[in-house]
């Protein structure tokens, strides 16, 4: 089973900066659009960012848009997600996904292929 591996979680003070790492095995999705999604406790996985399989073209939710980066290295099969400013409210698990098709979405259900997570914690 071809799976995405999330790494980079952690426990952040308010205002400070984590950096995601999404890992593929091997290159199969390198012609793949990419994204991250986050899941709060009891809430709907929402999307955060997406990313082209050239790199040359991302989205972003208003939530986070000017905060955080998306950017990927197919090189090193890995997709990135800085994340700066933070706050309480971006506390949760944080996904990445790969999507099937070329149709550059937002929604998760457009996303073929997950990570399990990597748990983002911000609190003082």
């Amino acid at each position: 089973q071809v799976q995405l591996v999330e790494s980079g979680g952690g426990l952040v003070q308010p205002g400070g900066s984590l950096r995601l790492s999404c890992r593929a095995p091997g290159p199969m999705f390198s012609t793949h659009n990419m994204g991250w999604f986050r899941q709060a406790p009891e809430k709907e996985r929402h999307f955060v960012a997406a990313i082209s399989w050239s790199g040359g073209r991302t989205s972003y939710a208003d939530s986070v848009k000017g905060r955080f980066t998306i950017s990927r290295d197919n090189a090193k099969n890995t997709v990135y997600l800085q994340m700066n400013s933070l706050s309480p409210g971006d506390t949760a698990v944080y996904y990445c996904a790969a999507a099937a098709g070329r149709y550059f979405g937002s929604r998760p259900e457009e996303f073929t292929y997950w990570g399990q997570g990597t748990q983002v914690t911000v609190s003082s």
